[in-house]
């Protein structure tokens, strides 16, 4: 299945582009998702604290994904 993986802040930095597609296999999970992008993207590792976003939820890492989720990286915040 393909799924669409948005990007903020450095992450969309990383990916050079504010939104991805990615190909997983059926039933994959939020954990799978995350190993294949830092294969893929290396500097995402450097990110220890981000999240993925799942349909406006943050994820945990046995969610089952389906190529109709909304899928967000989101990067560590910081401000004052």
């Amino acid at each position: 299945m393909t799924v669409t993986i948005l990007a903020f802040g450095i992450a969309k930095d990383i990916f050079g582009a504010s939104s991805i597609d990615i190909e997983l296999p059926a039933d994959a999970l939020a954990s799978d998702l995350k190993l294949l992008l830092e294969d893929k993207y290396p500097r995402l590792k450097q990110i220890r604290s981000y999240l993925l976003a799942v349909n406006n939820e943050y994820a945990n890492d046995d969610l089952v994904l389906d190529s109709r989720d909304e899928i967000a990286v989101i990067p560590p915040v910081s401000g004052g």
